[in-house]
């Protein structure tokens, strides 16, 4: 477990397909010392800036909002200089992790340059496991009345550091 005051990122993708290494959109809030120091957001052309309809209807993002945006390898380094050495925290975690690590490979990065800690903070996981029923972001956020534009990716990720900032004041 982390302490309170140290420093953490909550990071969160919307993909544009099925295909975990499509992120069309990342958000990402630093907290530092219990309060939130940064927050990045991004559009992301995915490869071939090819959607499916049905993750269109989720996040409401289109290839007409993305086919000007940068490449995730053009904005790797802003992620990563969020990244670097930092706990990380994500709702459903292993989605996030997975959309970053395919993508990552999908550009030839090598994720080992991130000097992640292999357990990121999984607040999906949390929840559940203090009972919480359903624990998706919105059910969580709509419970302990935390502002949430679901599915829009930095509120995803100021959202999941909120909740994860409630879990830790409760230890």
């Amino acid at each position: 477990m982390i302490d309170f005051n140290q420093k953490f990122v909550a990071i969160d993708f919307e993909t544009a397909t099925g295909y975990r290494h499509s992120p069309c959109s990342v958000g990402i809030v630093t907290i530092e010392k219990g309060c939130i120091q940064d927050e990045y957001y991004t559009l992301i052309r995915p490869p071939k800036n090819e959607y499916w309809r049905q993750n269109i209807q989720i996040h409401g993002i289109t290839p007409e909002m993305t086919s000007n945006a940068p490449e995730f390898s053009t904005i790797y380094p802003e992620i990563k200089n969020r990244l670097l050495g930092h706990q990380v925290v994500a709702h459903n975690e292993s989605f996030d992790r997975s959309v970053l690590v395919r993508t990552m490979q999908l550009n030839q990065l090598n994720d080992f340059d991130l000097d992640l800690d292999q357990k990121w903070h999984c607040t999906l996981k949390i929840y559940r496991s203090l009972g919480f029923k359903p624990a998706n972001l919105g059910a969580c956020c709509n419970r302990l009345n935390i502002p949430l534009q679901h599915h829009e990716a930095l509120s995803d990720a100021r959202a999941c550091a909120q909740l994860y900032l409630k879990y830790l004041k409760q230890l």
